[in-house]
């Protein structure tokens, strides 16, 4: 008989690519905003946003210490956005982290710069302290039309002011631009506006996905009915027209989820020419360019 598991999970659940060998450890189920018109990952019923109780996760907590010990060396706080709770209830889980798992070496999460704004740059600088190293930024484009016709709830400058605040806390940025998400319409600035966010906030991570819909499009033309999808050719000319515009020092970029035909990686600007090669190969050369196939894109 398999012995139970010490942390409860609410199917499904989710976590970025880079956290696949990371405990999963849930402060909340679901997301705070959850009103993203192109997001679909919390929309099941089970999901509704809900803060967890403190004692069952800090049980949970103590729990895994005891079952994997030392084995544990990273831990990414689900669902949706813990950083809405408390600071006192984060700083509270975090020193248990680092006392009942004290192998642990990076502690991350979602991200909403909604929720940023009602912390203090002090908060901040405390949790980074306290052990949370890395926030995932869904910014989704840098252009605020887009943002608007997809509901995101989030500006320009409100993403501006979150990376920045994460910035000066010492907490590492990881932030995702999702490719195709302007139609045929707002693509060339959603490309030219999502290049100029990053370039005002030089995060540590970059990565773009490809809008997908799993589960239909209904809910995304509600909001934007006037929304074309771009064409393969379509997705790689914005891909290459936001690298272009990207002018980065030190960030790892990354183009390899599983919505992706082209699969990029590099750090950017060492490898922003090698890159922009990439793509220019797959606009002129398709076939030639080493697509991932279009059946390997089920998510």
């Amino acid at each position: 008989m398999f012995e139970e598991f010490p942390i409860r999970y609410v199917e499904p659940v989710f976590r970025p690519p880079s956290e696949a060998e990371s405990l999963i450890l849930p402060l909340t189920d679901g997301c705070s905003w959850n009103g993203c018109s192109f997001c679909e990952m919390y929309t099941a019923p089970q999901k509704r946003f809900r803060a967890r109780d403190e004692a069952e996760v800090l049980a949970s907590i103590r729990s895994s210490g005891e079952r994997f010990g030392a084995r544990v060396r990273r831990v990414f706080l689900a669902d949706g956005d813990a950083m809405v709770l408390p600071t006192r209830r984060l700083l509270r889980a975090l020193a248990a982290i680092r006392e009942h798992l004290p192998a642990v070496h990076r502690i991350s999460s979602y991200c909403l710069p909604r929720n940023l704004r009602k912390k203090s740059a002090s908060e901040l600088r405390e949790l980074g302290e306290a052990g949370l190293a890395l926030a995932y930024l869904g910014v989704e484009s840098g252009d605020d039309e887009v943002l608007a016709k997809v509901n995101k709830g989030e500006s320009y400058a409100s993403h501006l002011d979150a990376l920045g605040k994460l910035a000066e806390a010492g907490i590492s940025r990881s932030v995702m631009i999702l490719n195709g998400l302007g139609g045929v319409r707002c693509s060339a600035q959603h490309a030219e506006n999502s290049a100029r966010l990053v370039n005002a906030t030089q995060p540590e991570y970059l990565s773009t996905l490809v809008l997908n819909f799993a589960k239909g499009e209904q809910r995304f033309r509600a909001d934007f009915p006037e929304w074309q999808p771009l064409p393969l050719a379509g997705l790689f000319a914005e891909m290459e027209l936001l690298l272009d515009g990207l002018e980065l020092r030190k960030t790892v970029f990354r183009s390899d989820h599983a919505s992706n035909r082209l699969v990029l990686k590099g750090t950017l600007g060492a490898d922003k020419q090698r890159l922009l090669e990439r793509v220019r190969q797959a606009l002129a050369q398709p076939a030639a360019a080493g697509l991932r196939p279009a059946w390997g894109r089920a998510l």
